[in-house]
């Protein structure tokens, strides 16, 4: 029988006539890693604050494993751990001290925080910089730290905000690869970024989101198929047209036909951006 990890009913969030949240509804499935794609301000990170309880939500409902979350938020706070956008780690610490204060925090046992703390830190690849203070750290490290400390206390829902944001494209791949290895120990995962292309790597399933509405639900690859497989832009003074084809010998056609009537045209694969554009008309 497939468990519900998380399900949201018309979450709604007003900040006085601006609507951030305007109605929205989704599930997620346990041992799932599940996206919120879209452009800053979409409303990624007041669901996740909403979720994590650092927000009052306007109205709606958010059910954690079958179990309404505003009824018992404390039970509800156990199962869930939060990575925020912005790093708020005590950077005078060191890293072994950021994860003990977590543990003590939950109220986990002196011997349950010392097994944790070597359990994780041997996972990131953090045991040699234990004794390093934070502020020693590079982006990378810290972003991987601040992972860590949202699963000292074994969580099973665990809320990713933004996790690569301002990372270059290498170490970007390497917090990939250890969130997936979180999700392959049982975790289920609710990732919020506007990468395109690690939602398209990492995520079972992607919800749209944009300007507070989810506007489409559905796995990457389902994303791509409805909409082809190659894509062509064409740019011109007026912007990027971008033509759409399901075969590569189509589109191959296409593009030598275009080539000689513009001077710029390129040919690609297809990706969520394209799909993206096609539902809402804007880019992210």
């Amino acid at each position: 029988m497939t468990i519900l990890a998380l399900e949201i009913k018309d979450l709604r969030k007003n900040y006085g006539d601006r609507k951030a949240l305007k109605g929205i509804s989704f599930q997620i499935f346990k041992g799932e890693l599940f996206s919120l794609l879209g452009p800053n301000g979409a409303g990624k990170t007041t669901t996740l604050r909403i979720i994590s309880g650092l927000t009052t939500p306007t109205s709606g409902n958010i059910y954690i494993f079958g179990k309404d979350l505003f009824e018992d938020e404390l039970w509800a706070k156990r199962r869930i751990g939060l990575v925020p956008q912005q790093i708020n780690l005590d950077l005078e610490l060191t890293v072994e001290e950021n994860l003990f204060i977590h543990g003590l925090l939950f109220k986990m046992s002196l011997k349950e925080i010392k097994e944790k703390i070597e359990e994780l830190l041997e996972m990131a690849d953090l045991s040699e910089r234990r004794k390093s203070k934070v502020k020693e750290l590079s982006g990378g490290l810290r972003r991987r730290l601040l992972i860590v400390r949202a699963l000292m206390h074994s969580p099973e829902l665990l809320l990713l905000d933004e996790p690569t944001v301002g990372l270059d494209p290498h170490i970007r791949r390497k917090i990939w690869s250890f969130i997936k290895s979180i999700q392959a120990k049982g975790t289920t995962i609710l990732l919020t970024t506007h990468y395109m292309e690690e939602a398209e790597t990492l995520s079972d399933r992607v919800a749209f989101i944009n300007k507070g509405e989810i506007v489409a639900i559905d796995t990457p690859s389902n994303f791509i198929k409805k909409l082809g497989n190659y894509a062509i832009d064409i740019f011109t003074d007026n912007g990027i047209n971008t033509q759409f084809f399901q075969t590569k010998e189509e589109a191959e056609e296409t593009f030598l036909k275009l080539s000689q009537k513009y001077n710029y045209v390129s040919f690609r694969k297809i990706t969520l951006e394209d799909v993206f554009i096609k539902l809402t008309g804007e880019r992210v």
